[in-house]
């Protein structure tokens, strides 16, 4: 029966499409209430009038938020048609004895309605009132209702609402379209589910078995950035990904982040994932590590061709971690980490350093700390250790840790605060000593680990010791007596140290006990934290780069590794003089034979150089070498000791130096070795990087040869099944063709006689046009079998490959010798070239306490100026003048002439040519500076504590051989005791520590303290300047002359700054009004002098009275 609201009669079949639709979105009771019939026995409460339920039916009913399938059954809905001629009710009464469940919004009350809502009410209630819902068909209410028609429309309308989903269910089933329920039948007869936290009756999506293993191995390295391998990409997962993303600039599918089901993303099904092709791994481990993540790789360890045959098919590829990286861990690449080039200078040492700390003795500024350290450099091998006694100030952890320069800190226990402070401060700031951010790992330090680590070692040197039974039972000895020599607190840092490296399988850098050295700072001259930075040993000032520093300017190296030894060099000055005048004869006979045979043949070998030696052998040696590298370095090796082979001893090398000679011996040795290795090498198939014919014929290994003729056996028989197959579609022959990278296709042309008679069992590949092509299950059969040949091979290959590492490893004390001693040439060559520069002079060393230098000039800044330095001259003795005032004007060149002193010695003891006319050098032990302002908010200490800590430090640790470098000492306090810190300072190291010492000061009242000492110990030298007219301008001749300047001219360098000119204007006023003040204060002074000699005649009051005449 049509509705009473149509406008016409219509068909039956559009009549029942119509009703169907509309009783889609009609309000529905829940389908545990059975609807009774329209006159149903009084309700509990008065019916509503009709026209009350205009608005509500506008209101839509409470849907289910489930997300069903997408199939609807046919028979259903013809059952459905079946029922049309009846339409839904308009509204639903329930029976007085039945329980109601939640009503539609049709039968909730004005009062239900502003009710406040529970806390646990889900996302679908609160958004209810947004599902759409057509006006139901109005029917005659006095019409009865077919009961089984009403209950099949409910039904019909649940599935609906399940296909449609809520306002709220919709954007997150829109990821989801697979996710069903288990089946429908069951959904059916469910109720309406509790609402549950994310989405409303959704499952939790169930993990696939690859994510499982994923999320396995991530759960064991949290603090590791995963790259998992996946066919030929590189996936990233969860926050991983995010990192990625922002790291390496590569796009992040969203998705959860956290490795846990946790509420707050439940509307994500997946882990966020980002990914890159296999080639680029390398690329982006750098840049990861670069930017201080700990990066672990994880590979596929079976291909699919092994898998098809083995055990586990149906499991996911077994993947394991094979590498893990961090900044002073990446040895995987030639370049290593040096991204910026030169310009990281500081940085590209590389060293991962252990430290640990127990608390001596004392507290607050008594302190003393007990430190242990281990500094590891992977790339090249060495390993520095030490145990010391640190103060308050960690002085000592800071002088180490600026010439170590580490990449990356392992911290074992816990530390002070004060420990603490200094390491966050060296390595948090891009702009620090290191030149970027160090990473810091901590390792817990249990009470029984002192013990634990002197077991732990002399295991680890006993298995070493068993597994190398060729050598002798004495040089065994000599390692592990040499490791139990070492003290508690270095014995746990080797300890901790081998264990975290074995992570990162390079362990067995420490087999090479021969490569351990002290950080002794008494067999070098000392250079703390302050001198390296105030000299710019290693980078400048200004943007800490190497460009300007000592460093860029005496390096002339040709080698990465040779490079790395002159750094060295530079860091650690000499003291013993035998050492020095060994390493300066080197120098001057290189300089001096510049034109001879030998020294060009020395600069045209080591010019040849393009590998860095150095790493590629320890690459070797970790098992890390890649074939074109391997070849590479050992033709580079083989090339140079063939230069050398004529020389048999050390008198046949052609240089007297006894430093050149046993280095240039040290070269031809390996010869032998090297031939034999690369007589095994196929030299096209290793630069081709070709792990198959990478070994020349007669060296491979028995299984390769087996597995290749297996191989070759299969491609015949794959040959010879071309007759058999052209046989069975009637064709003369078939030739294979290879589309696309799949092999062994076979092209049948399209409507020719062939193509009738292909077997159903030939399975079809690809097609065009012209021609279908097939596999054959022969075919497909022999290729898998050629498939599993092929992947044993290449593993053999990969087996044979590290045997041969093994070989070249067995020789590694000799190669390393001989790069060793080319690296000494290289840097012995560097100082040469420089030597060889204008105006450089050969110093002479004596063993008095002396530093004597005529026309010395600053080696950096004349190499950056334009104009010519001005050279100046320099003269401190123990005996005689040991200490030197500094004053002059501003900007007069003061710094500049006690730095371009301390170079030189410093340079002079490096054993290098030194830029001056000429240079006379005791042998310091130690340069001390105090230079510049600045606070340190880190540690709480304002500008002037920072400038008294390290005056305290250079006084207790300064000796009579050391050179001590105050600049402005005071000036962050008031006048008064400023002038009389400055005083007392001076006198006690010209008095007491007996150092050799420069002091600059603005402080002209302290020029008197020279008459204080009767032999000259302390003499005033000044800047040379002229003042112009007027008095508003001064030249500086930035020479020295005896003598002392009374005034700064500071206001001249207010005018040089461009100062607004009346700031000027009224400084000037008050600098005359505050001289004319003092100078009146001065001469009535003098008047009460003269009173009182004429009154008593006190013989030290006319002294005073000479005294201030001649200040005034």
């Amino acid at each position: 029966m049509a509705p009473k609201s149509s406008p016409f009669s219509p068909s039956a079949s559009q009549k029942t499409k119509q009703q169907t639709i509309s009783s889609f979105f009609a309000p529905k009771s829940s389908p545990a209430v059975k609807p009774v019939p329209t006159k149903p026995a009084s309700p509990p409460r008065p019916a509503e009038p009709e026209a009350s339920s205009e608005d509500e039916e506008d209101q839509p009913p409470v849907a289910r938020s489930s997300f069903a399938g997408r199939k609807r059954v046919r028979e259903e809905v013809d059952e459905d048609e079946d029922n049309a001629g009846h339409s839904s009710p308009r509204r639903v009464r329930f029976a007085n004895d039945e329980p109601t469940s939640r009503a539609s919004l049709a039968q909730t009350s004005a009062t239900d309605l502003n009710t406040p809502k529970q806390p646990n009410r889900s996302a679908a209630d609160r958004t209810s009132k947004f599902v759409f819902s057509s006006s139901p068909a109005i029917v005659d209410e006095n019409e009865d209702d077919n009961v089984a028609s009403q209950k099949q429309k409910e039904e019909l309308h649940k599935k609906f609402v399940k296909k449609l989903g809520r306002p709220d269910s919709l954007q997150r089933n829109r990821n989801t379209p697979d996710e069903t329920a288990e089946g429908e039948e069951a959904d059916e007869e469910e109720e309406t589910p509790k609402p549950t936290k994310g989405k409303r009756g959704a499952k939790k999506a169930a993990l696939t078995p690859m994510v499982k293993q994923y999320l396995d191995i991530k759960r064991q390295h949290l603090d590791t950035v995963i790259l998992y391998e996946v066919g030929y990409k590189f996936q990233i997962y969860g926050e991983d990904a995010r990192i990625a993303s922002k790291e390496l600039g590569i796009f992040c599918i969203p998705g959860k982040l956290r490795y846990d089901e946790h509420s707050s993303e439940a509307h994500y099904d997946n882990l966020a994932k980002a990914s890159f092709p296999v080639h680029r791994l390398q690329v982006h481990v750098k840049r990861l590590v670069q930017a201080n993540y700990k990066v672990g790789v994880v590979r596929q360890l079976e291909t699919a061709a092994l898998k098809a045959v083995g055990n586990n098919r149906n499991a996911p590829f077994v993947r394991k971690l094979t590498n893990l990286y961090t900044k002073g861990t990446y040895v995987d690449d030639i370049e290593g980490l040096a991204l910026g080039g030169s310009e990281s200078g500081a940085q590209s040492t590389g060293y991962l350093l252990c430290l640990t700390e127990t608390n001596a003795k004392g507290w607050g500024t008594d302190e003393k700390v007990q430190v242990g350290l281990v500094a590891v450099q992977p790339a090249t091998g060495d390993i520095i250790y030490d145990n010391f006694e640190d103060g308050f100030m960690r002085s000592e952890i800071e002088t180490r840790l600026l010439h170590i320069a580490p990449a990356e800190f392992l911290i074992v226990g816990d530390l002070s605060k004060a420990t603490d402070k200094l390491i966050q401060h060296l390595s948090a700031s891009k702009t620090n000593v290191f030149g970027d951010k160090a990473r810091v790992e901590r390792m817990e330090k249990p009470k029984t680990m002192a013990a634990e680590a002197y077991s732990h070692i002399s295991n680890f040197y006993a298995d070493k010791m068993k597994s190398n039974q060729d050598t002798s039972s004495n040089s065994q000895g000599a390692i592990l007596d040499k490791v139990h020599l070492l003290s508690e607190h270095v014995t746990v840092c080797l300890s901790a140290m081998i264990t975290h490296l074995k992570d990162y399988g390079l362990e067995h850098v420490f087999d090479l006990t021969k490569y351990f050295q002290p950080f002794s700072a008494r067999s070098y001259m000392l250079l703390n934290g302050n001198t390296l930075s105030s000299l710019e040993i290693y980078q400048n000032q200004t943007d800490h780069s190497a460009k300007g520093s000592l460093f860029w300017t005496m390096d002339r190296t040709k080698t990465r590794f040779g490079q790395r030894l002159l750094r060295k060099w530079i860091g650690r000055p000499l003291i013993q003089r035998a050492s020095l005048e060994e390493r300066i004869a080197a120098v001057e006979e290189l300089k001096e034979g510049e034109r001879t045979r030998p020294v060009d043949k020395l600069t045209h070998v080591l010019g040849r150089i393009k590998t860095d030696l150095e790493k590629v052998l320890l690459r070797i040696y970790y098992k890390k070498c890649s074939r074109p590298e391997l070849l590479s370095a050992l033709q580079t090796l083989q090339s140079i000791s063939g230069e050398y082979l004529n020389i048999k001893s050390v008198g046949d090398t052609g240089f007297s130096s006894t430093l050149l000679s046993e280095a240039v011996a040290k070269v031809p040795k390996i010869y032998e070795d090297v031939s034999n290795f690369l007589e095994k090498i196929n030299p096209q198939a290793a630069r081709d990087d070709d792990k198959y014919a990478f070994f020349r014929e007669e060296h491979e290994a028995d299984d390769i040869n087996d597995y290749k003729l297996s191989i070759a056996s299969v491609e015949d028989d794959l040959n010879t099944y071309r007759k058999e197959a052209a046989a069975k579609i009637g064709a003369s022959n078939v030739d294979y063709v290879t589309v696309s990278g799949i092999e062994y296709l076979i092209e049948v042309k399209k409507k020719s006689l062939q193509e009738k008679k292909v077997p159903a069992s030939w399975q079809q590949s690809s097609s065009t046009k012209a021609v279908t092509r097939f596999h054959t299950p022969e075919v497909k059969r022999m290729m898998q079998e050629r498939d599993q040949y092929k992947e044993s091979l290449a593993a053999a290959c990969d087996t044979a490959f590290m045997r041969f590492l093994d070989e070249i490893s067995a020789k590694y004390q000799d190669l390393r010798d001989c790069i060793q001693a080319l690296a000494t040439l290289d840097a012995l060559l560097s100082l040469a070239v420089l030597a060889s520069q204008p105006g450089y002079a050969k110093p002479t060393f004596t063993d008095e306490i002396e530093l004597s230098i005529t026309g010395g000039r600053h080696p950096m800044v004349e190499q950056i100026l334009l104009e010519s330095y001005v050279p100046n001259d320099l003269h401190l003795s123990h005996d005689s003048t040991r200490a030197l005032l500094v004053t002059g004007p501003n900007m007069g060149g003061k710094s500049s002439y006690v730095r371009s002193a301390a170079l030189i010695a410093i340079m002079g003891q490096i054993g290098s040519y030194v830029p001056a006319t000429e240079a006379r050098l005791g042998m310091l032990d130690a340069v001390f500076t105090r230079m510049g302002a600045f606070d340190n908010m880190l540690k709480g200490e304002s500008t002037f504590m920072v400038e008294l800590n390290e005056c305290s430090d250079i006084l207790k640790s300064a000796t009579p051989r050391s050179l001590i470098i105050l600049d402005e000492l005071g000036r962050g306090t008031s006048t008064f005791d400023g002038v009389a810190i400055a005083e007392a300072v001076l006198d006690y190291v010209t008095r007491d520590l007996q150092s050799l010492t420069l002091f600059i000061t603005h402080y002209q009242h302290l020029a008197k303290l020279q008459n204080r000492f009767s032999h000259g110990e302390l003499k005033n030298v000044h800047m040379r300047f002229e003042e112009v007219p007027g008095g508003k301008e001064v030249v500086f001749l930035y020479e020295v002359a005896e003598g002392t300047s009374h005034r700064s001219y500071g206001l001249n360098v207010a005018r040089l700054a461009r100062v607004p000119e009346k700031v000027i204007e009224v400084a000037e006023g008050k600098s005359r009004e505050l001289e004319e003040l003092m100078a009146a204060c001065k001469i009535g002074n003098m008047s009460r002098m003269v009173k009182e000699i004429l009154t008593e005649g006190d013989e030290a009051s006319l002294d005073k009275l000479v005294e201030a005449i001649e200040q005034l």
